[in-house]
């Protein structure tokens, strides 16, 4: 408890419709029980306070009075990400921690998906990384300190089985975009860090990627089976890794890429093809 006392979090990609916990709303409900202030932004309303909601509850649940803040906004928008970050500045204090949780998967390759697909995939998954970075660094820079979190992908890493170049493409350059950023202000006391998910239980699989499937039950049981452990992970797996590079735990840690993926990375042949 308590690892994050006297922080600030902003985390894009924070909502959820109806309180669905995903990768996003998983961090901002450990950096709040960790003692936290959440910012959390999202593009739809629904979905800001339905996050806002859940955060409350498991923190009151825990016997925690959470300090969270709930912004609609667009995160591939310059203005609309630049507001965002005024605001948590203006609610706060500072930002202590960037967390860049927002991401789309679309399947087909360059002959099966259209320009403006690609195109919306790349703004999604790396341009608004760049846009948060342009905003919240000042920020971060003017305080001497700061850590930002990148969630990317083990599909950035490796072929996993799914037919969508535009998301590996776009996940392995967040890595490298993160590798860049942690040297370039590594001694203004700023920190920059990738967090890599495997075969992880989130809705967004159930939105984005179980069409590639005939069931919803086989993708569960071909991504389990996928998964050395035998089974995925799930949101708080992920959050927990990013908690750590949160705090000032991981002080000296700076440019990596944390894989949370039971070993998949690790192992010596590709999956094959989804069906």
């Amino acid at each position: 408890m308590n690892r994050l006392l006297g922080k600030t979090c902003l985390i894009f990609g924070g909502g959820s419709i109806g309180g669905e916990i995903n990768n996003g709303l998983a961090a901002a409900i450990t950096y709040a029980r960790e003692g936290a202030r959440v910012a959390i932004v999202d593009m739809n309303e629904a979905a800001v306070d339905g996050g806002v909601q859940r955060i409350r509850e498991e923190c009151e649940a825990a016997g925690i009075e959470p300090a969270v803040l709930g912004i609609v906004g667009n995160v591939t928008d310059d203005a609309s990400v630049q507001s965002a970050v005024e605001r948590t500045v203006t609610e706060f204090g500072t930002i202590d921690v960037l967390h860049n949780n927002v991401g789309i998967a679309r399947m087909g390759g360059p002959i099966e998906q259209p320009l403006e697909e690609w195109n919306l995939v790349l703004n999604v998954n790396l341009t608004s990384m760049f846009l948060t970075c342009k905003h919240v660094l000042p920020h971060m820079l003017k305080q001497g300190s700061g850590s930002i979190i990148n969630i990317g992908s083990v599909g950035g890493m490796r072929y996993i089985g799914y037919n969508y170049p535009s998301y590996s493409a776009t996940k392995g350059a967040v890595t490298q975009f993160t590798q860049n950023l942690a040297l370039e202000y590594a001694s203004k006391g700023i920190r920059a860090n990738t967090v890599a998910p495997g075969y992880i239980n989130t809705p967004m699989i159930y939105k984005q990627i179980s069409g590639a499937y005939d069931t919803v039950e086989e993708m569960v049981a071909a991504r389990d089976a996928l998964s050395p452990t035998g089974k995925m992970g799930d949101s708080f797996d992920v959050a927990n890794a990013a908690l750590f590079l949160a705090s000032d735990e991981s002080r000296y840690v700076n440019g990596v890429c944390i894989p949370v993926d039971g070993g998949l990375v690790q192992s010596s042949a590709p999956p094959a093809a989804a069906q």
